[in-house]
């Protein structure tokens, strides 16, 4: 293997995280408050929005192209004839970056389902799966139970296995119990309180083995929505499980855990109108969505910048958050996978939207911004390509 000719042995403690949606926000939690904790920190994630280098951050920040360069150089002298795809190329050379920088701790993101992943090439001293829905059925299988088997292949024998999913589906239990490994589950031997004030002062209480550990006081989460409260949780109890090689302290957690974000889950980039970007590209994160749209304050309309990749459920997405939106203006993604405009048209008629067709994420994020009355909201969201797009477009000074 590629991994053995680099000598990719890795000696500090690795956290992998898997899931169908929020496993990107657990790494940030993950990250922030180990870099509190005065950790030196390696993070590897994916996809990236507008640079390859935001994949891979040491020590709080991302790697220089000279250090990505070096890596990928690496990776392509020792693989001789060994076909690597993408992604495998990229993990190897965040992992040969990692185990140079001396690191105290490596936070891993699954890239794909988990039990196949490149990520899962080494062993986690702790795995996390933050939720399990459907998404990439053309890989992982179209029920829950397939996609759940899939994400269980992370969890590891006498390793803690965390679970962020409500309601697991059976062959994750049964994984877990298979492999052997120490599994804690959202809302049994994990337990999130909200303050009397709403998400201001909540508890996470963290049970295993006979031992339960509360973590009181915590702050308000930056990120918005009671969701983040699940990822929050299941970062906490991964640290939790790896006291005894990472201790945290209180002060460090509620640091890291006020100070985590993540950019385009429902960031707001402006006011006056209120303009939110948000990647949400299935029915899961859609709903999600939806609930942060309901629980904002009483205002204008919602006008929504929709661009989406056409192996995705959108019929689904939209159903969910056409109670939310009033004005859809529809774009086409310039991808490999794109859905065009028309399909996407095709879609919100039969939903019964009320919507423009424009050719590309930009014209239609410029037509949303000119539409916008002060009091409104324009959502930009459907995937990473249309939450790039709009960063790209409001980076450079424009609306």
């Amino acid at each position: 293997m590629v991994r053995d000719r680099l000598a990719l042995r890795p000696s500090f403690p690795l956290i992998s995280v898997g899931g169908t949606n929020g496993k990107g926000s657990v790494c940030a939690y993950l990250e922030s408050i180990l870099i509190a904790a005065n950790y030196r920190v390696g993070c590897y994630s994916s996809p990236h929005l507008l640079r390859y280098n935001e994949r891979v951050h040491i020590a709080g920040r991302e790697v220089s192209d000279t250090e990505l360069c070096e890596a990928l150089a690496a990776v392509e002298r020792a693989r001789g004839e060994v076909p690597l795809t993408y992604f495998e190329q990229g993990t190897l050379a965040a992992m040969w970056l990692f185990q140079r920088a001396q690191l105290d701790v490596a936070v891993l993101e699954v890239g794909l389902g988990g039990r196949l992943d490149a990520v899962n090439a080494w062993d986690a001293d702790c795995a996390v799966v933050s939720s399990v829905d459907l998404d990439h059925q053309q890989f992982l299988g179209d029920t829950r139970e397939a996609i759940g088997f899939e994400k269980a292949g992370i969890f590891r024998a006498g390793k803690p296995a965390i679970c962020g999913d409500a309601d697991p589906p059976a062959s994750l239990l049964a994984y877990a119990e298979d492999a052997g490994a120490e599994l804690l589950r959202i809302g049994e031997q994990i337990r999130v309180e909200l303050g009397d004030s709403g998400q201001v002062g909540w508890t996470c209480r963290v049970a295993a083995g006979g031992d339960v550990k509360t973590y009181p006081a915590l702050p308000a989460l930056a990120m918005p929505g009671r969701h983040q409260y699940t990822n929050a949780a299941c970062a906490v109890a991964a640290l939790a499980r790896l006291r005894e090689r990472l201790p945290v302290s209180v002060n460090a957690l509620r640091a890291g855990l006020a100070s985590a974000r993540q950019p385009g889950r429902f960031q707001i980039i402006g006011r006056q109108p209120l303009r939110i970007i948000d990647v949400a590209h299935n029915p899961h994160a859609a709903r999600a969505l939806a609930g942060n749209l309901a629980d904002l304050p009483p205002g204008g309309r919602v006008i929504a910048v929709c661009a989406m990749l056409a192996d995705k459920d959108v019929a689904g997405v939209v159903r969910i958050l056409r109670p939310h939106v009033q004005v859809w203006h529809a774009a086409g993604l310039d991808q490999p996978r794109g859905l065009d405009t028309a399909g996407l048209a095709d879609i919100l008629r039969v939903e019964a939207c009320v919507f423009e067709q424009h050719e590309s994420v930009l014209q239609a994020w410029q037509a949303a911004c000119l539409q916008a009355e002060p009091a409104d909201t324009i959502l930009a969201f459907g995937s990473f390509h249309t939450v790039a797009a709009v960063m790209q477009e409001t980076n450079s000074g424009r609306p």
